[in-house]
């Protein structure tokens, strides 16, 4: 029998077993989901949690952020090697494994603004300046650009947009400002940059600017660097703006491998995929003489940001010249993969991974993620040491050129498809640390197991992990800024959130349906995407003895060790089925507000299914006895089977059902995206045929599950 005590006894008995001689914590060790006897395991996880070193930790964090480290640079590359020699040295087998794809590096970036008489406002970009920054000064520093920018010479009248959602386009629209041949402005938040491009561009814009405005990460929210952890005045937030909501990776090669030998002949254009438009990020320096001298209507409610002037649409007032010059190449990348092979299930993975490459030096986003699994890696190379071997074959994996649009993950990822169907779970870290409140996101069947994890990491503080996450529970800012539109979920446990886009597991969960959690520890972070965010700001503001470093290798690492060795696979489909049921009724309700006639009857029926054999297969799980080969193999087929074969309308890059990113939001999870959007899109035809799709995925993962026993 498999049964959980309750979060408080959890604690005691966790507590206890880390601070316990082996033989007396194998005595005291918990009840565990997922294991007949926890005892041996919890041997296991002690003897790992003692050897991921903080010290050890901030010296690989310095390794890695000593140069800027843009994807395809010989800087890069030296990451990746070293990297793998931290792999090799832990006993991993390890190849450097290279892909070919295309990237674009700028030659020419320029800003020009002008007033209604001709005189100059401001050119730009301004170089990145902080007083006493060490690393800001350094050559290599790339300028100012977005990935996948247009390149031109473009001039025109300037429109501000807010925070270039679609709503904020819409009204626009509804004051019917035509924005064709303009430049628009827009701020950083509220959807991927990507996104906002993309809905200029469908609106005729000629050019965006992307600013940071103050209110959402600079001196509004408190001193600024380098007094303070939030954005300088120079400070600018580099980017991708590919339309990753289509289609991450490669832009020439969806669905894909681009490996090194690929011909040309296999590739198509990447138009689909990337704006045609020019698009420039600034920082508000630069952006406050152009917001300044803009004319036309005061900016709607919301609207306004911290600039000291009050903002105006525009239209008049400010005309601005672009200049880009972007060097697209196929460039070549390269992931770092290493392997131990497991002793039972060898054919089923646990993956664990982290992106490597920067804009510029990339301290906490991500290669504070590199430290912590550089360390969890370290950890495990010493059980190794020891002759311990886990039952299913580990995978560690350092990803190359995630900042341009996932790349480097999802080309991995679409080389092993098939072998991907019998991996059990993806486990992602991209921001490990920029202060100290714990965040999680996973699929619903792993929520649970994330939780569990972290009440067996003791947190820097005193405690445990979740303890210190269930006391930050109503802090604010503690809940992910790229939470979903699903229906608040009730409960008195710590919240994990849902599993949009952004980072690395969208491949993993979104294309090929591997079960997917992604952690992180955060605080007040200004600089991202900056030449700011270096070695100097991470240990000045975000954990200055690398003790968070630290919590996150063991957390890394207890993830990986306890997926690998449960006797029957920890998945929590009962709770899959609830959330599953609540957004099914929310977007009943949402029809039914805006009238539209939908018959949802064949999905709750199918909901209802689920729920009963998620039941069932809980059960079994309880039960489990002997060799539980089979159930597991029907366990992890329940979640593929939420894929739909066709993928999602105008994007069938993304095929899972319950999940993807919005297509005007980008980072921020949908659920039911198929039937949500067109709902949102007041779509009757579509979302009556999703609908269907939907009840069908869930009738063939009820019809799986209900095979457990």
């Amino acid at each position: 029998m498999f049964l959980l005590p309750s979060p408080a006894v959890f604690l005691l008995l966790v507590s206890t077993a880390v601070s316990l001689p082996s033989s007396a914590a194998a005595q005291a060790a918990p009840p565990v989901f997922g294991y007949r006897d926890f005892a041996p395991q919890a041997a296991v996880e002690k003897k790992f949690l003692a050897v991921p070193d903080a010290k050890l930790a901030g010296e690989a964090l310095k390794m890695l952020t000593a140069e800027p480290h843009l994807a395809a640079t010989p800087e890069d590359r030296k990451t990746a090697e070293y990297v793998a020699q931290k792999f090799r040295d832990a006993g991993l087998e390890t190849e450097i494994v290279p892909y070919r794809v295309l990237l674009n590096q700028p030659k020419v970036v320029r800003v020009e603004a002008f007033d209604a008489a001709g005189k100059p406002l401001m050119t730009g970009p301004t170089r990145e300046h902080a007083e006493g920054d060490p690393f800001q000064d350094d050559p290599r520093v790339v300028m100012p650009f977005n990935g996948s920018s247009g390149s031109g010479d473009v001039t025109g009248d300037v429109v501000y947009a807010n925070f270039g959602r679609l709503e904020d386009f819409k009204q626009l629209d509804a004051q019917h400002i035509d924005l064709h041949g303009k430049i628009v402005i827009v701020r950083y938040g509220g959807n991927f940059r990507g996104v906002k491009v993309y809905l200029a561009e469908q609106r005729g814009a000629a050019g965006v600017l992307i600013y940071s405005d103050p209110q959402d990460d600079g001196y509004f929210k408190g001193d600024a660097y380098p007094q303070g952890p939030w954005r300088p005045e120079t400070g600018v937030q580099r980017g991708s703006v590919q339309y990753l909501f289509k289609y991450p990776g490669d832009p020439e090669t969806p669905g894909v491998a681009s490996t090194t030998d690929l011909p040309d002949s296999a590739r198509i254009s990447p138009e689909g995929n990337q704006p045609h438009i020019i698009s420039i990020p600034i920082s508000y320096h630069d952006a406050a003489p152009i917001l300044q001298a803009l004319k036309g209507a005061g900016v709607p409610q919301g609207w306004q940001g911290a600039l000291p002037f009050r903002y105006h649409i525009g239209g008049s007032g400010v005309r601005v010249h672009l200049v880009s010059e972007q060097d697209y190449q196929r460039r070549t990348i390269w992931d770092v993969i290493g392997k131990i092979k497991g002793t039972e299930y060898p054919d089923e993975w646990v993956v664990n991974g982290n992106h490597r490459d920067a804009w510029v030096y990339g301290a906490v986003d991500p290669n504070s993620g590199t430290a912590a699994m550089l360390e969890a890696v370290h950890g495990i190379g010493a059980l190794l040491k020891q002759g311990w071997k886990p039952k299913r074959t580990i995978l560690f994996c350092s990803w190359d050129a995630e900042e341009e649009g996932l790349i480097g993950s999802t080309e991995w990822v679409e080389q092993h498809v098939q072998a991907l169907d019998h991996a059990v779970a993806y486990f992602n870290m991209d921001v490990a640390v920029s202060g100290p409140e714990f965040t999680a996101s996973a699929v619903p069947s792993l929520k649970q197991f994330i939780r569990e994890v972290a009440q067996a990491v003791p947190n820097p503080n005193g405690g445990t992990v979740y303890a210190e996450w269930m006391h930050n529970r109503g802090k604010p800012g503690a809940e992910d800024h790229r939470a979903s539109n699903a229906p608040v979920q009730s409960g008195s446990d710590a919240r994990v959130n849902d599993l949009g886009s952004g980072s690395d597991f969208t491949p993993f969960l979104q294309h090929v349906g591997v079960p997917s959690t992604d952690v992180g520890s955060d605080g007040p972070y200004g600089v991202y995407h900056s030449v700011f965010d270096n070695y100097a700001w991470f240990t000045q503001n975000a954990d200055p003895h690398f003790l968070y470093l630290q919590q996150m290798a063991r957390v890394f690492g207890t993830e990986a060790l306890r997926m690998a060795d449960a006797d029957v696979l920890p998945y929590d489909y009962p709770a899959y089925a609830r959330e599953i049921t609540s957004y099914i009724s929310a977007a009943r309700r949402k029809a039914t507000d805006d009238g539209l006639a939908l018959d949802f009857g064949p999905a709750d029926t199918a909901a209802a299914r689920f729920a009963a054999a998620a039941a069932k297969a809980h059960a079994a799980q309880l039960a489990s006895s002997g060799n539980p080969a089979q159930l597991n193999r029907t366990l992890r087929a329940a979640e593929t089977d939420l894929l739909a074969p066709a993928g999602l309308p105008n994007r069938p890059w993304y095929k899972h059902t319950i999940y993807a990113p919005g297509e005007y939001t980008g980072y921020a999870a949908v659920v039911i995206p198929g039937v949500n959007e067109a709902l949102d899109a007041k779509d009757t035809a579509r979302a009556a045929q999703q609908l269907v799709v939907l009840a069908e995925a869930l009738n063939r993962a009820a019809q799986t599950l209900e095979l457990a026993h």
